[in-house]
């Protein structure tokens, strides 16, 4: 796997840098990107299967000169819908400010085609189903190496189909990763099926209302001319099939302001070996709420329902990365 990686003070967050002439390869002392220029907001490339990749990566503010915050840092590698790219999910969820404000590093990255290959199955744009899988693999290795970023608290998340692709990271690499959440996404079925494979804290949150993907699933999505729409199991089923792969045992759904909360306590042996312990698997299903995220202050696009004020997706996320056990 060759990975390239450049990276270029942003002037603006939606122009893209071209890819460079020439550049060091990642593997080398030489690469740039590491912290000693270390701006608080980069745009990055990073070269993976032939293909010159983009990220939007925000640092959190560097520590005290006498200040002892300079070790390894966590990761949240955040996901886009289809059909957006990185700065509309910035924009959607606030996340850089909420993670960076807790000392974590967040990157943004751009799907091929504004979308992600968040199943199994092979399509026209992506040829080889796993593309997206080892480009994520090769960006956490990147900036694990270049950013200080700690192996041992490395999280996904996304919306849409890049809450898809959060889960199906999970799903295939669960070792690799402290947890994930998703928004409006579902583990795809059928003929692109994702199963988790091991234990690992998962997030789902899901508006009851959501008009775009139901909270039962989509087993059979429209056509769609660019690439397909994947077919895809209930909310409830995608969080199952993880609290199963991690041995927990039944649920307990209690009900919040806003939103009903169901937990899976993962087992005793299964979450994570002597990393972590005591995670769970939780599926949250907010009231009035569509494929949207909750506590966005920017409007949702005509037909994908209202924004629920009752739950911070944010920072219910984020607090679940801090302690994945049973919500409070």
């Amino acid at each position: 796997m060759l990975a390239l990686a450049v990276v270029l003070p942003l002037a603006g967050c939606a122009t893209d840098s071209g890819p460079p002439d020439a550049a060091p390869s990642a593997s080398g002392s030489s690469a740039v990107g590491g912290t000693a220029t270390a701006a608080p907001e980069v745009r990055a490339q990073l070269r993976v299967d032939g293909d010159i990749r983009q990220y939007l990566l925000h640092r959190p503010p560097a520590p005290a000169a006498d200040g002892d915050g300079d070790g390894p840092k966590p990761l949240l590698i955040a996901f886009h819908g289809r059909g957006a790219d990185a700065a509309e999910l910035r924009a959607k969820t606030r996340l850089e400010r909420a993670a960076t404000a807790r000392g974590m590093l967040v990157a943004f990255p751009e799907g091929l085609g504004h979308g992600w290959g968040a199943g199994a199955q092979a399509t026209k744009q992506r040829p080889d189903p796993a593309l997206d899988v080892r480009f994520t693999e090769t960006l956490i290795e990147h900036l694990v190496r270049t950013e200080r970023a700690d192996p041992d608290q490395v999280y996904v998340a996304g919306f849409s189909n890049g809450g898809s692709m959060a889960l199906r990271m999970a799903a295939e690499r669960p070792a690799l990763l402290a947890g994930a959440a998703s928004v409006s996404g579902q583990l795809p079925t059928g003929s692109a099926a994702v199963e988790p494979s091991g234990p690992v804290p998962v997030m789902v949150v899901y508006g009851a209302d959501d008009p775009v993907r139901p909270l039962a699933g989509l087993p059979s999505p429209p056509p769609d001319p660019e690439e397909p729409i994947l077919p895809t199991r209930s909310a409830r089923d995608s969080a199952a099939a993880f609290a199963a792969a991690g041995g927990a045992g039944e649920p307990v759904t209690r009900e919040e302001k806003g939103y009903d909360r169901t937990v899976w306590r993962l087992g005793k042996d299964a979450h994570g070996g002597d990393r972590r312990s005591g995670g769970t698997v939780q599926l949250l299903v907010v009231d009035d709420a569509g494929h949207t995220w909750p506590g966005s202050t920017v409007p949702p696009p005509e037909g994908f329902g209202p924004v629920s004020k009752a739950l911070d997706a944010t920072d219910t996320i984020l607090d679940f990365f801090t302690d994945p056990g049973p919500g409070h």
